[in-house]
């Protein structure tokens, strides 16, 4: 296998929507991440100069280590001083302290993806997802000469750090965990073998809360599985949480900034569910004021509980960039998207599935009743159940997903319904009624068509999936 990089890098390193991610040996190698630091030093050195010092942080996967690393000797060698975590640490960790520092970091990880894949994700001073402006101006970089004009004639320094203690004080802040600590709730915590165990428990922990754990050691190979915290990769937690009463299970994702949450009845509950509830919370338990940030692929139910609590809500694209720049413009409560990431006041505006597991478990202490008690009282509020599904349609080529979203932009009628009306806002969405809609919209990195369905009726969803099908 060759590490010869591509004469044209700009075809292989892509930064999407949350960084640039490939196969571990493959596209995934050390000269195409020599040519993506160099890339993102120039941003900063341009945007910055020379004094910006850079964080570096890793998760769990395979050389994500060696590959964090490889980066800081870069940077050092071009003049920028770097501090890089001593051990595994989660994305909104190493974001949290981009802020603190005023610093910019570089994460190695590939989130949820499958266990053969490693990423760069850039996370700029302000601690939230880069905008594309930003992963533009570092895509325009790539492919720089090795004669780096921007060098510095003094080397950097790289020194190790750890960067949990002041998230945790943070977080202390932010959290009632004398409120959890008094409810004596059940908790089983499954760390799916990701970048949040030693940081989850143990805030926890130091706060004298109780909980059963699952999977709780590191492995690049993620037991086997996928590093995703949905329902078909959570069957060992949710074995657990069925053969007890009054359980509730949490777990996140590969680098910890998303959430899967089981409750009493070892049900799935949707990340929908859980920014609804916890929009409630903050305003009903915490006297907390401010705006709902949403994606178009979220649920409607998010804008029928803002409207009930009189919360403005402003709808962004799909992508937790967009939801951040909201959340740094706006005075928000909550920002939060359908794919499990949410974050709230007066912390990052980055998604942070720890802090939203703990607000799960806030808001459980706090109501004194069970979880699927409070989603029934979400389906009363709503005035029904919403359903979601989405399908993904894998194309051979760009052309062909052109040519589909052309024949899709303007349809009158799909399937048995008429359409009553539809936005652009990213996309195509159509609105069939009342609580019935689809989102079309291509992905960003590849030839993938991804359809969002939503309504009342499961039956519904399944007419109009046949239809696409």
């Amino acid at each position: 296998m060759t590490n010869d990089p591509d004469p044209h890098p700009k075809n292989v390193i892509k930064f999407g929507t949350d960084g640039w991610r490939a196969v571990v040996g493959k596209d995934f190698n050390f000269e195409n991440v020599k040519i993506a630091i160099k890339a993102i030093a120039k941003y900063v050195y341009d945007t910055d100069g020379p004094e910006k010092t850079f964080l570096i942080g890793y998760d769990p996967r395979n050389m994500a280590k060696e590959f964090a690393y490889f980066s800081a000797e870069i940077l050092a060698g071009l003049g920028f001083d770097v501090l890089i975590s001593n051990e595994v640490v989660p994305t909104p960790v190493i974001a949290y302290n981009a802020k603190l520092f005023a610093s910019n970091a570089i994460m190695f990880t590939a989130s949820h993806n499958p266990p053969e894949y490693l990423g760069i994700k850039f996370i700029p001073d302000y601690a939230g997802p880069a905008t594309s402006e930003i992963t533009n101006a570092i895509t325009n970089n790539l492919g720089i000469s090795d004669d780096i004009s921007f060098k510095t004639a003094k080397k950097g320094e790289i020194k190790e750090k750890s960067f949990k203690n002041r998230y945790f004080e943070h977080i202390e802040e932010l959290i009632d965990f004398k409120k959890i600590a008094q409810a004596n709730i059940q908790i089983i915590y499954d760390g799916l073998y990701s970048a949040s165990i030693g940081y989850f428990d143990k805030l926890l922990e130091r706060n004298g809360i109780n909980c059963e754990k699952l999977h709780m050691e590191h492995d690049p190979n993620f037991g086997g599985g996928m590093p995703e915290p949905k329902a078909r990769f959570l069957c060992d937690l949710i074995d657990e949480i069925s053969q007890r009463t009054n359980a509730i299970g949490l777990s996140n994702d590969g680098d910890g900034d998303r959430f899967g949450v089981i409750n009493e009845k070892a049900e799935y509950v949707s990340p929908n569910e859980i920014i609804a509830l916890l929009l409630r919370h903050l305003i009903k338990n915490k006297k907390m004021t401010g705006k709902l940030v949403k994606t178009v692929g979220a649920s409607q139910m998010l804008d029928i509980i803002a409207e009930k609590y009189d919360v403005d809500v402003i709808e962004t694209p799909v992508g937790f960039k967009w939801v951040g720049k909201a959340m740094r413009e706006n005075d928000v409560l909550i920002g939060g998207e359908e794919s499990g990431g949410l974050s709230i006041k007066g912390h990052i505006p980055e998604k942070d599935g720890i802090l939203a597991d703990l607000l799960v478990l806030e808001m459980l202490a706090y109501e004194n009743r069970h979880l699927w008690e409070l989603q029934e009282d979400l389906k009363h509020e709503t005035g029904c159940e919403f359903f979601n599904k989405r399908l993904d349609l894998k194309l051979s080529s760009q052309d062909e997903l052109k040519s589909l979203m052309d024949k899709y932009s303007s349809l009158e009628k799909i399937g048995y319904y008429q359409v009553i009306s539809s936005d652009k806002k990213d996309g195509i969405r159509y609105f069939l009624d009342e609580k019935t809609r689809i989102l079309i919209r291509p992905s960003g990195t590849e030839p993938l068509l991804r359809i969002y369905f939503e309504s009342d009726s499961k039956d519904k969803i399944d007419e109009l999936i046949e239809f696409f099908k």
